[in-house]
């Protein structure tokens, strides 16, 4: 059995960042080349969140106690620590790493199964982190905008790292399949009620909510990879949303999809897009 080594797979994510940059050439506009399917996605994912998505998640959170949305956010958001700390570590967060670890396992043993959220309470600090975080770290270019069908926005590299996200992702695995079916909604339902009032600022903010959504979420994930713009690529490559200037988008930009792999005001506590790991 062969063994990939880091450098191996830092050749590798240079190989795939030399894809993105070409694949970024075909368009008139560098961050959105593909403009035309990607409102044509945008308009298939507002449809589904107006009639399905978003009534559900208003009854959600009209209907259950605030505890029990509480512990329906902990627990999913208690799975994504153990991904998150699988991708600070391969950032070289070591620190980072070992405390969303630490994380885990406290809260799904004394917090009941990531129930309760007794690792906050005890100074351990929340992350997020996904494969594409890890990718932009390694250097691999962020690529043209993508509005995916009922995932959302996301970048060509993003795109490209889904699968192992979702592989990531401990629901993934949950037997029985029901079980695995009826959690997975559960957790879509969770995140879109979160996003309930984002959604209310948007509607009443944005001229064109697909340009809002777009500029927030690439400024978003460009803050989210080089939190401190020490590193992050600037006049030399046009990426990553590093001249987007539309600073108020970047706290909506998931509202209008029906499921996001992101944050928004409120931090969600998801590891990755929970419709991908629907089973038949």
């Amino acid at each position: 059995m062969t063994h990939r080594t880091p450098t191996s797979l830092r050749s590798a994510a240079l190989a795939l960042g030399v894809t993105v940059l070409l694949a970024g050439c075909a368009g008139p506009n560098p961050r959105d080349p593909y403009e035309g399917f990607n409102r044509a996605m945008f308009s298939f994912n507002d449809t589904v969140d107006t009639y399905a998505l978003k009534p559900a998640a208003t009854a959600y959170r009209n209907v259950l106690p605030n505890f029990v949305q509480t512990g329906v956010n902990n627990f999913f958001g208690n799975l994504a620590d153990a991904w998150t700390g699988v991708n600070n570590l391969l950032q070289g967060k070591g620190e980072a790493g070992m405390s969303d670890v630490t994380r885990f396992a406290l809260n799904s043993t004394l917090g009941i199964v990531g129930l309760f959220d007794i690792a906050s309470e005890a100074g351990l600090q929340k992350h997020k982190e996904d494969f594409g975080q890890t990718l932009g770290t390694w250097g691999v270019p962020s690529g043209p905008y993508l509005m995916l069908p009922l995932l959302g926005p996301s970048t060509v590299r993003d795109t490209v790292a889904l699968p192992l996200d979702i592989k990531g992702d401990i629901w993934a695995y949950k037997e029985p399949v029901y079980i695995r079916n009826t959690g997975t909604a559960l957790r879509v339902v969770d995140q879109r009620a979160n996003l309930l009032n984002a959604t209310s600022l948007l509607e009443d903010a944005a001229l064109d909510r697909y340009e809002f959504i777009r500029d927030g979420f690439l400024q978003r994930r460009e803050s989210q990879i080089h939190p401190d713009g020490d590193d992050a690529p600037r006049k030399s490559k046009k990426d990553d949303s590093a001249e987007i200037d539309v600073k108020p988008a970047a706290t909506a930009a998931q509202s209008s999809a029906p499921v996001s792999s992101e944050s928004a005001p409120k931090e969600l506590n998801s590891g990755a897009p929970a419709a991908a790991t629907v089973s038949q």
